[in-house]
């Protein structure tokens, strides 16, 4: 059944290596989002990589085809109320993975990652492939 999915920056990764998992199931769905964080990241990787022009010439192709969220207000709102939760659950886990939290549950949107710290956010639905 096709949702609405905003991608973390692992499971970019894995469709640029050609994971087949990743690969089969982006065929079938047709809402996938990106967030200007997770566009922060693959950047910030392909500047430092071994072949920066070839990286970041394939991040600028995807990000043409894939749509991002930024972050506003809401966003924000949003970030401090999950980091204000996994602070009194003593549960931290990275900035950036708190402002891709943030976009997916703004735009209800289920997040595809392979990160597991993301369950310690109990309201986020999620999906790894």
């Amino acid at each position: 059944m096709p949702g609405r999915y905003l991608l973390d920056t692992n499971i970019v990764i894995a469709l640029f290596r050609s994971d087949p998992l990743v690969e089969t199931r982006l065929r079938d769905e047709e809402e996938v989002y990106l967030s200007s964080v997770v566009l922060g990241e693959l950047i910030y990787g392909a500047r430092i990589s071994g072949r920066p022009s070839d990286n970041l010439d394939r991040i600028a192709q995807f990000a043409a085809d894939t749509p991002a969220f930024g972050c506003d207000a809401e966003t924000a709102d949003h970030y401090a109320l999950i980091k204000a939760e996994l602070r009194a659950k003593g549960r931290p886990i990275p900035e950036n993975d708190l402002w891709i939290a943030a976009v997916t549950m703004q735009h209800n949107l289920i997040l595809v990652t392979r990160d597991g710290h993301f369950a310690e956010i109990e309201s986020l639905r999620r999906e790894a492939w």
